[in-house]
């Protein structure tokens, strides 16, 4: 098969889809793996190391999509990528098609085969492709939100841990999930006071036992969350839906409840976000004011980190690249049933419930036969 990367084209987005450890690997089973020149030069990797592997580099976008029967990326197409799209080819990305209409609309009308990393999900409701980036994601939300606590940044000018006789900063975290999780570990290390909130009591009971002392464990109730907010500094927004749209557990009418130079960085905003005065940002322009919070909505925040993120993310999806590769997607899914759920698209029909759900669409089970 031919597998082909493209240069990634949102703004800042430094990952590429694949290492050459991972083109090594295809090119050794038979396939001819394509790259786009300087695909992977932000995250160190020179074209001189692809080419070592047997992989060859073509110079134009418009090369990869029109060659490649597999394409791989790291984020979802942008708008001049969507017409080199065709129709029987198969696209491997995180896709969060239930955030953007435009790009859901697209990837109908090309007639591709779309499956989204965030959806790829095992037996036991894990979803190997997306922890990667959300550990990532999680830890750098705390450093990031850490900065613009800074005075010449706008924030109220605290330290996140303090310091002898000085009480540390509150971080309030919504989502015990991955990226909560990792969000939670790192402001702790840093010696803030954390509060952790989901709806699950057995996921807060296991947080309970296994993050620092200096994290509390709360339920994600609107009353509760009013009530921390006028003390708080930092806010994650850590809520997921695979494949849906992320609700809104912060209100606009709650940035009132805040002081003004507090924090918000909401993770989730690839998915629309955790709170409902969020939009996304770029890394240019990660931030932004409304009612004196500043809010930190960059969509691909791994991208400001491609060296770590693509490395994690190869390890992760490269079992699942190799299995496309070697089987085309249909039979991979028998191989591998954990990319069943990563559906999203199959010759212009939407085969993810939750995305037919976000848009209205019909939904139809994927035919694997």
């Amino acid at each position: 098969m031919i597998v082909g990367i493209p240069k990634e084209m949102k703004n800042n987005e430094n990952r590429v889809a694949l290492t050459p450890g991972g083109a090594y690997e295809l090119v050794k089973s038979g396939h001819q793996v394509i790259i786009e020149q300087n695909a992977g030069a932000a995250s160190g990797f020179a074209d001189e190391d692809y080419l070592e592997t047997g992989a060859k580099i073509l110079s134009t976008s418009d090369e990869i999509f029109a060659q490649a029967e597999l394409i791989v990326k790291v984020k979802e197409p942008v708008e001049s990528e969507f017409k080199k799209i065709r129709p029987g080819q198969t696209l491997f990305t995180y896709f969060h098609f239930a955030a953007d209409r435009e790009l859901t609309d697209a990837m109908l009308a090309s007639g591709a085969t779309c499956i989204a990393y965030e959806t790829v999900q095992k037996s036991d409701r894990s979803l190997p492709l997306l922890t990667p980036m959300s550990e990532i994601a999680g830890r750098t939300s705390i450093q990031v939100g850490a900065a613009f606590l800074e005075k010449p940044q706008g924030g109220k000018g605290i330290l996140l841990g303090g310091v002898p006789g000085v009480k540390p900063a509150k971080v309030l975290i919504l989502g015990g999930g991955i990226v909560g999780t990792n969000a939670a570990k790192i402001a702790a290390g840093m010696g803030a006071d954390v509060v952790i909130c989901d709806i699950s009591l057995p996921r807060l009971r296991y947080l309970e036992d296994t993050l620092p002392a200096n994290v509390r464990t709360l339920m994600a109730s609107e009353y509760n969350i009013r009530r921390e907010l006028p003390q708080v500094d930092l806010v994650v927004g850590a809520v997921l839906v695979p494949g849906g749209k992320t609700p809104h557990l912060l209100t606009r009418s709650m940035l009132s409840l805040m002081e003004p130079g507090t924090v918000l960085v909401d993770v989730a905003i690839d998915q629309g976000g955790t709170f409902e005065s969020s939009h996304a940002t770029t890394h240019d322009e990660p931030t932004y004011v409304e009612e004196g919070v500043i809010h930190y909505c960059v969509g691909n925040i791994p991208g400001g980190l491609p060296r770590t993120s693509t490395v994690a993310l190869t390890n992760a999806t490269f079992p699942y690249v190799q299995a496309l590769a070697d089987n085309g997607w249909k039979k991979a899914c028998g191989v591998c049933p954990e990319l069943i759920p990563g559906l999203n698209m199959i010759d212009g029909k939407v085969t993810c419930k939750n995305v037919a759900a976000a848009w209205n669409l019909t939904y139809t089970e994927p035919a694997l036969d």
